[in-house]
This record gives structure tokens, sequence and C-alpha cells, in this order.
């Protein structure tokens, strides 16, 4: 993948990191895009992960850099309609035109529209709110879309013939309970990058969504691990390593033929 040049937003843990490496390891320049998420105490998740999401991405940028490759840490606030200008310059400055659009960041949250005030894994629940609805929809809905336009815009603009669209989803057909906004805006993220990989085919662009299985980021616990265990839907609990191959491969020459599809990986 040497000459190709990928944003991939959440960038700095989890999935998103692991991504940012494997695309680095194919030869990609990458533009790791992050915000630090500062999430309240909560029993139900580990501090770790909290702190994992309070952090920068200069710790993956160097993990890049030291294996010969070349990548860029980018803070930017997603909820602001003018980042994905701002990410697309910075990354052409600096790294070239970008040709892959991973949309890995996310603003989760447990909300419901039950009275509970925890949900099974005993993490701490919200009602539905607009601040709930606010947070998830404009970084896992409108931060997609709008980063979509922008990465088809100045592809038609430099009459580029190659480019790769992945984001990432979550919940299911019976939307997601106790995750009820963050299954919607997933939904709706799905509904855009389908849109685009009809729309924008004949540019040579490929679209997909990946679901991964229940992924350790940080945030499982025992109560999760007994859920998955208990769950005959559940193969195991995979690492973000893992789902990061199959991103980059979607990402590579090899997944031409592949556009137009929601991967749930087991």
């Amino acid at each position: 993948m040497t000459g190709h040049t990928a944003i991939v937003t959440g960038a700095n843990h989890g999935i998103g990191a692991a991504t940012a490496v494997a695309l680095a390891r194919s030869g990609c320049a990458v533009l790791c895009s992050f915000w630090r998420v500062r999430d309240p105490a909560d029993a139900g998740i580990p501090q770790a992960y909290r702190d994992h999401r309070a952090g920068g991405a200069d710790q993956v940028v160097a993990e890049i850099e030291a294996a010969g490759g070349r990548a860029l840490a980018a803070e930017a606030d997603l909820t602001n309609a003018i980042t994905p200008s701002v990410l697309f310059d910075m990354a052409e400055r600096h790294l070239g035109p970008v040709d892959i659009l991973v949309n890995n960041a996310t603003g989760w949250l447990a909300d419901t529209f039950t009275p509970a005030g925890s949900d099974r894994l005993g993490r701490s629940l919200q009602p539905v709110t607009q601040p709930t609805w606010s947070q998830q929809f404009t970084i896992d809905a409108m931060a997609p879309a709008l980063m979509i336009a922008e990465f088809a815009r100045r592809h038609a603009a430099r009459c580029a013939s190659w480019g790769r669209i992945i984001g990432l989803t979550s919940g299911g057909t019976l939307g997601f309970p106790e995750e009820v906004s963050y299954g919607a805006a997933k939904a709706a993220q799905a509904n855009y990058t389908m849109s685009a990989a009809i729309e924008l085919a004949p540019f040579g662009i490929t679209a997909n969504m990946v679901h991964p299985p229940v992924t350790d980021t940080g945030w499982v616990t025992d109560a999760v691990r007994d859920a998955v265990a208990a769950d005959p839907m559940f193969v195991h609990i995979a690492s973000p390593i893992e789902v990061a191959g199959v991103i980059a491969y979607l990402a590579s020459d090899a997944a031409a033929l592949i556009t137009g599809n929601v991967i749930t990986l087991r």
C-alpha cells in the first residue's frame, strides 16, 4: 500500500490505533485523528479504559515511525462541521492526498428509554435526552457523513480513480437496547456508507462497514466475559489487532470487489 494516505479517526486507542498501525505496516501514510474524551467515573468500566479515551495519539505515531512508517497525530473535534476540511488539508500538506478513510471515532455512551440506572453489565445508564442523542449522532453519524463528503469532493477534484471508505458499526436489526442512541447513530452511519458505495462506485471507491464482535479495547470486565461465554451468538472476544486486520484488508487492492457490505465478524 505504499503511496496511499489514510485518515483514521479515533486513532488514539483500541481498534483505531491498531488500524493505524496495520495500515502503516502495509506502507500507508496515516493521519491519526483523535479527541480526548473525559468520561465520568463508572464502577462498570475500568479506569484504564477511561484513561485510554482521554489520551492522545503520540504513542501510536511513535510506534509507526519506529517501524519506519509515516504518521501524524491530529487532535480534532468531530462535532465541528469544519473539522473534515481541516483534517484533509493537514493530511494533504504533510502526507499526501487521502485515498483511504476509516470512520472509527465514536461518542459512545449508554442511554435507555427505561428508568434503569445501570445495565446488565453494571455500567451506568442515562435516560435518552437531547444531549445524549447529540453526542452520539454528531460523532457517529454527522461526522462520518461529512468526512465521506469531503473525501468524495477531493477525490473527484483530482480525478482520482482509487479509494476506500470503511466505517465501524454495532447494534442489530432490533436496535441496541441499553445503548439506544449509539445503535441508532451507527445505523445512520451504515446507511450513509451504503449510499456512498453506490454513488461513488463510478469513481473507483469502495465503501463498507465492519461490525466487530465484542472487542477488548480495555472496557471488557469479568461481567462482560461471563456474558459472552453464556451467549452462543458470540464465538470469542476479539482483540483490536484482529479487527484491524480485516479493516486493512478492505483498504487493500485485494478487496476491490468488496463494496456495499456490512461485514459482521464473530
